[in-house]
């Protein structure tokens, strides 16, 4: 069921909602838009919209210009913190803003990122973060194929860590949820790997070059099952692995146009959105090792890039309305929020 929509002003390539407790109505927007020219540049922002679905509210609150964004992520909810949020951009700087809102969280206008710390990470472009469990650590892939782990202490960050870890493009990386000593990377180079960062070097734990027949575009860990992890490629396929045995993955289900994003529903168990660049958006349900397709979403009229769900919190009967979902496309520039079909937590 479509909620609201409204167009930015940039190529839109990510959307997430704000994870911390009294902050899931705060959903972020980035861009990237390429200027030609005898200079060329590569611009983005960020837009800040505070969403209200029973109201079909969709409302711009606060934006702020960057360079390009590839990536950005709202830290984890790790309790008493102010939410930050990280973005990877084109110019290879890894930025952090803190969201300063004011008191009344029913009426965030006002409310404004304010930047905490920026590093030079790289020459190469930053194309993807992700914050450790404990937000104190940020993995970033980079365009040359390197990853590059930061650490934030007293606003500020610390290249720990940097190495050669694929040949092409490094388009996803992530920390394992439950063990997070372990790195995970996704390139172009069609490698899927495993680093254990304990001795704080690259010490690779494994790495598979045959499932996947292109570039590996995603990777996620389930937030609740410890033993599933799944990937997504150009190839067109979501991959479900057990992390127990990463020889081959336990399940291969086509989706389609390209599986840029795949998202973990907060807590339902084996829901997961995803976003499928030339076949629009999906809903997939996972059990058994056996993935479903549940719900497809096509109102977009472009690369279907960026997705997330709304952190909605289980009524004590043990239900609630129905997920807000946010996606985005890339070309048309269009932000959609929208309600599943179906009942996601039958």
């Amino acid at each position: 069921m479509e909620v609201a929509h409204c167009f930015l002003d940039g190529n839109a390539d990510a959307v997430e909602f704000c994870p911390h407790e009294g902050y899931h109505n705060v959903l972020a927007a980035s861009t990237y838009t390429l200027q030609e020219g005898d200079q060329p540049s590569r611009a983005g922002s960020i837009s800040l919209f505070d969403v209200n679905s029973e109201k079909g509210s969709l409302e711009l609150f606060h934006r702020v210009d960057t360079a390009g964004i590839f990536d950005i992520k709202w830290s984890p909810d790790s309790g008493g913190v102010c939410p930050l949020l990280a973005q990877a951009d084109a110019d290879g700087y890894l930025k952090i803003y803190s969201l300063q809102c004011c008191l009344d969280v029913e009426k965030p206008r006002g409310g404004l990122l304010k930047v905490v710390t920026g590093e030079k990470v790289s020459t190469s472009m930053c194309l993807f973060l992700d914050w450790n469990p404990s937000a104190t650590s940020i993995t970033v892939g980079l365009s040359d194929g390197s990853i590059s782990i930061s650490c934030l202490t007293e606003s500020q960050i610390e290249v720990l860590h940097e190495w050669k870890a694929h040949d092409f493009e490094l388009w996803t990386t992530c920390f394992d949820i439950h063990q997070p000593q372990l790195v995970y990377t996704g390139s172009d180079d069609c490698k899927f790997c495993g680093w254990d960062m304990r001795d704080g070097t690259s010490n690779l734990v494994f790495q598979n070059s045959k499932a996947h027949k292109m570039g590996v575009c995603c990777i996620a860990k389930s937030p609740i099952d410890p033993n599933m992890l799944l990937t997504g490629s150009y190839d067109e396929y979501l991959r479900v692995w057990d992390v127990r045995s990463i020889s081959k993955p336990v399940n291969e289900t086509c989706l389609g146009g390209g599986v840029w994003r795949i998202k973990h529903h907060p807590f339902v168990s084996g829901l997961v959105l995803a976003a499928c660049m030339h076949n629009g958006f999906g809903i997939v349900r996972i059990e058994g090792g056996e993935a479903k397709v549940s719900e497809t979403y096509n109102k977009h009229g472009s690369l279907a890039y960026g997705a997330d769900w709304q952190r909605e919190k289980l009524s004590a009967a043990g239900k609630t309305k129905n997920t807000t979902v946010a996606t985005c496309s890339f070309y048309d520039r269009l932000l959609r929020i929208w309600l599943p079909e179906s009942d996601v937590f039958f």
